[in-house]
């Protein structure tokens, strides 16, 4: 029996992907559960798993836009799994060069009408001869350095600056697409303003240091600083009720919840997975929650609930030595507190000069709803809170 293996449903607003990957070969005989190909679209990466075991033929090429729902492989259940034969093995049986090659798919044409070859004219390696991405990336090269005719050649020998230089072209995978138009779009509909301010981490550092043991051997997961600056800004939230709201249409929607979004860097792009109900969790629960999404995004596997609903964001781009940026606004949320790396700098405390280690915090907001005074306030409760941790005792 034939099982078609089809792009399933990722959620209403996907409606394609690129297949980036295939982790089978036609001919080889897979197992039920495998992970057989990853598809990208324009909000994650998700893996396609075999439904049944048997010989797989594939249908598409890899970097292929596929459509939600349309048929990239076919299983044949019937077949036996060869005696001795490692899996991975691609089925080199002779091709029928009498049948014709199949429709061109996107990516052969996307690549036609960029370079002007004509895919008829191309010899193709893929099944029943037809032609591959790889076959027209491979022509436009031989194209390229094909010597031109000698009434086309420039008077000039020299070779000029210009013709020096090497370039590399890719398209764009959906999610950086989607990444991309998402901050142009955040540039242009809102009114975006940043605001600074630096902490003090000492206390922070120093409860780390005290309780980092017993944390860790209670909880299973290390005390970090985020769950810190997550707790801060829940409570800054809850005292400037007004940065927890966002424009729609001529309307103002204040949130009564407190999901807040943290920017993580992944190989596919910026992602932001929110963690729930901040304000009823406790250190432990938002540590744990990380640790979760950091390994579900380094293993892709990263899902539309997962980032769909964030109220705020948080976004540390400390992490990687930024000593100050003006991160811009997650839409249609209103603000963005961005942390950045810790500096031992000298500064003055009661007439003394101290050496102490700090932090620049920026918050980039929308002023249609939010004014100065209501984002300085802000941004001074998170400070107050990093530098005292007790007021999220007292609620101060």
């Amino acid at each position: 029996m034939a099982i078609e293996v089809k792009i399933p449903s990722l959620g209403e607003s996907i409606t394609s992907g690129i297949l980036s990957v295939w982790h089978v070969k036609s001919g080889q005989y897979i197992e039920t559960g495998q992970a057989i190909y990853d598809l990208e679209t324009d909000k994650i990466t998700s893996e396609g798993m075999a439904d049944a075991a048997g010989i797989i033929s594939l249908n598409v090429e890899e970097g292929e836009e596929v459509e939600i729902g349309s048929v990239v492989a076919v299983i044949d259940t019937d077949a036996a799994k060869p005696a001795g034969a490692p899996e991975g093995v691609a089925d080199n049986s002779p091709q029928d060069e009498s049948k014709p090659s199949p429709t061109n798919p996107p990516s052969v044409r996307r690549i036609a009408s960029e370079s002007g070859i004509d895919p008829a004219k191309v010899s193709g390696t893929g099944k029943a001869g037809r032609v591959t991405k790889k076959d027209m990336l491979n022509a436009v090269k031989i194209s390229d350095t094909e010597e031109p005719s000698p009434s086309a050649k420039p008077l000039s020998e020299k070779p000029t600056e210009t013709s020096l230089q090497s370039q590399s072209r890719k398209k764009m995978t959906p999610l950086r697409k989607t990444i991309a138009n998402r901050l142009v779009q955040a540039q242009q509909s809102t009114a975006m303003l940043t605001t600074f301010n630096e902490v003090d981490m000492s206390k922070i550092m120093e409860y780390r240091k005290l309780h980092q043991e017993a944390f860790i051997n209670k909880h299973g997961v290390k005390l970090g600083y985020m769950s810190f600056f997550t707790k801060a800004v829940v409570h800054a939230l809850k005292q400037v009720p007004t940065v927890n709201a966002q424009v729609e249409g001529d309307e103002i929607i204040t949130n009564h919840y407190y999901d807040i979004g943290v920017a993580v860097s992944t190989p596919k792009g910026l992602m932001v997975p929110v963690l729930r109900d901040c304000n009823n969790k406790s250190f432990p629960q938002i540590e744990k929650d990380l640790i979760d999404y950091a390994n579900k995004a380094k293993d892709g596997k990263i899902c539309i609930d997962d980032l769909q609903g964030g109220v705020f964001t948080i976004s540390n781009g400390g992490i990687f030595g930024s000593m100050l940026s003006t991160p811009i606004l997650n839409t249609p949320q209103s603000a963005i507190l961005g942390m950045h790396t810790i500096q031992e700098k000298p500064i003055a405390v009661d007439g003394e000069v101290v050496i102490r280690p700090m932090m620049y915090l920026a918050l980039s907001y929308d002023h249609r709803i939010i004014d100065g005074r209501e984002a300085v306030g802000f941004l001074i409760t998170v400070k107050q809170v990093i530098e005292d941790p007790t007021r999220l005792l007292f609620e101060i």
